[in-house]
């Protein structure tokens, strides 16, 4: 399984963009999905998460009423929508996918085991 997120940039606060997270080798049918992220000398922390199967989503405090996850089945493909950035927002986003995790786990970086590259999101004052 191979996870390739992309769409990271360079953003000024207030603006938007969209993160992507393409899967090959396995459809995500049946998986959990989730966007972590991890700013310079901090931890990797959860964005949001979604069960694909049933579409139910998770978000992180600090991203609610501005991220959304969403998923495409054909394109076998998850989305980050973000809105309303911030400079704290900036730091490498990262997609993660697992086919074994329990609803407990869903905000746990351990729990899942593959993972995208990463792509920067950047966000200026």
């Amino acid at each position: 399984v191979q996870l390739q997120a992309s769409g990271g940039g360079l953003v000024q606060a207030g603006g938007s963009l969209r993160l992507s997270c393409a899967a090959s080798g396995r459809t995500f049918s049946g998986s959990v999905m989730g966007w972590f992220r991890q700013a310079p000398g901090k931890e990797r922390e959860f964005v949001a998460v979604i069960k694909w199967s049933a579409g139910r989503t998770y978000s992180a405090d600090a991203v609610k009423g501005r991220f959304t996850i969403s998923r495409d089945n054909a394109k076998n493909t998850a989305y980050l929508q973000m809105s309303s950035l911030k400079p704290e927002d900036t730091a490498v986003y990262y997609c993660a996918a697992d086919w074994s995790i329990i609803l407990s786990e869903l905000r746990n970086v351990s729990a899942y085991d593959y993972w995208g590259q990463g792509t920067l999101v950047t966000v200026s004052s």
